[in-house]
């Protein structure tokens, strides 16, 4: 049982969300992220994502008053959203609904990873430091791997939409869906397994075991591709973990009608040849399956740009704060989305507009020079000092950078 007051509190904050999702600028707002992934030229999306929202709460505006702890997740959900198209001159990824994802229940592969130390800046901060346990050391470990088994819960879905369709009356649609996009980083999750020097060294030592270990990821991550063509429609959703994903020429059904969302995070610092061996060699069988593929997030890419112009799908590449946007740009020209990863230590003390408008001029010269289509996505946002203005002056000077270039913001 819901109490009504609850009902009440969430109801107006989602027709408030529907009333400024629904309107004209949010259209055009979308059309700009379609055009964009499309390679036409255009002024580019700018994004804030991966938010540290318990630093954030300006005139107590993301305060939850509602008496249930399940109604009031929903009710921040909200909140964060409608304190977001308040706050910042940026756009954004919210649709006209309520989305639930359909409930999966899974075996997992057979092993899990192990922390054995965890650092913290503070108690409340999601972002940790961790060590892991080498738990994959030797062969013996990979007799426990297996591919994972799928199994739908019908009746979760149900309870859960019976749930959110009480809560939300009609104050907003409710869609739930089984697939969205597939995140493909096998590495990031090795990494988990093992730490990262262990990798590098047996990138040298024993390259074959690591093959193997890939073998096993990669045979797991068709095996979950499999369940999903079989049992689950496929909704591309308007983000790819922040960056914008509308796009045209998706099928209407199947894994044709999405992305692969994939990186190698520890992999920065290899060469080149050894990132096509370990990673884009095995990333190809699974990409392929998809009618895009956006690669990269915070490793620097400018040194194998060609290895990853291999996979034949390709359309987005990730240029974070490490890479030389210059030399990005350039190898890419009017082929491929330039998604710039800003420096999220621009906000995360002070935010100074000069230092903000160099690194956004810098980005906007070389994607205009080499007819690069881009968008920014400031993320990483571990903190920014309890001030939220840091990131509110950032959006308005992003925007005022932009607006010195282009016509319509």
């Amino acid at each position: 049982m819901i109490a009504e007051k609850d009902k009440q509190i969430v109801r107006e904050l989602a027709k408030q969300y529907m009333e400024k999702v629904c309107s004209e600028k949010q259209q055009k707002m979308r059309k700009r992220f379609r055009d964009t992934n499309d390679l036409k030229p255009c002024r580019p999306p700018v994004i804030l994502d991966e938010i540290p929202w318990y630093q954030m709460n300006m005139d107590g505006e993301l305060s939850c008053i509602c008496e249930s702890e399940q109604v009031r997740l929903v009710e921040l959900h909200f909140r964060k959203a409608l304190f977001y198209m308040k706050h910042f001159k940026a756009d954004n990824h919210f649709e006209p609904f309520f989305r639930l994802k359909r409930a999966v229940d899974s075996t997992g592969i057979g092993i899990e990873w192990k922390a054995v130390d965890l650092k913290r800046t503070d108690s409340i901060n999601n972002i940790v430091s961790r060590e892991f346990e080498d738990v994959l050391a030797d062969e013996s470990a990979l007799e426990q791997m297996h591919d994972p088994e799928f199994t739908l819960r019908p009746d979760k879905d149900a309870a859960r939409m019976e749930f959110y369709t009480e809560l939300f009356g009609d104050a907003i649609p409710v869609k739930l869906y089984g697939f969205g996009f597939f995140y493909y980083a096998p590495w990031d999750k090795i990494t988990r397994m093992r730490g990262v020097e262990p990798i590098l060294i047996d990138l040298y030592d024993r390259p074959e075991y690591l093959h193997r270990i890939m073998e096993k990821y990669t045979s797991a991550a068709h095996a979950e591709l499999d369940f999903v063509e079989k049992n689950l429609d496929v909704d591309n959703p308007s983000s790819l973990h922040c960056t914008p994903g509308d796009i045209s020429g998706l099928a209407s059904e199947g894994l044709k009608g999405t992305w692969c969302r994939s990186m190698a995070q520890s992999f920065g610092t290899i060469s080149p040849a050894m990132f096509k061996e370990f990673e884009v060699d095995y990333l190809h069988s699974v990409a392929q399956r998809f009618s895009y593929t956006y690669y990269g997030c915070c490793e620097p890419l400018d040194d194998r740009i060609s290895v990853l112009k291999k996979i034949t799908n390709l359309r987005k590449i990730g240029c974070s704060p490490w890479a030389d946007v210059e030399k990005t740009a350039e190898q890419i020209g009017g082929d491929y989305v330039l998604s710039r990863k800003p420096n999220p230590a621009n906000v995360a003390i002070c935010t100074d507009p000069e230092v903000v408008a160099r690194e956004i001029e810098e980005t906007v010269r070389a994607c205009m020079r080499y007819g690069c289509p881009y968008d920014i996505v400031l993320k990483d946002i571990s903190t920014v000092s309890s001030r939220p203005e840091n990131l509110i002056v950032w959006a308005q000077t992003v925007s005022s950078v932009l607006d010195r270039y282009y016509d319509e913001a």
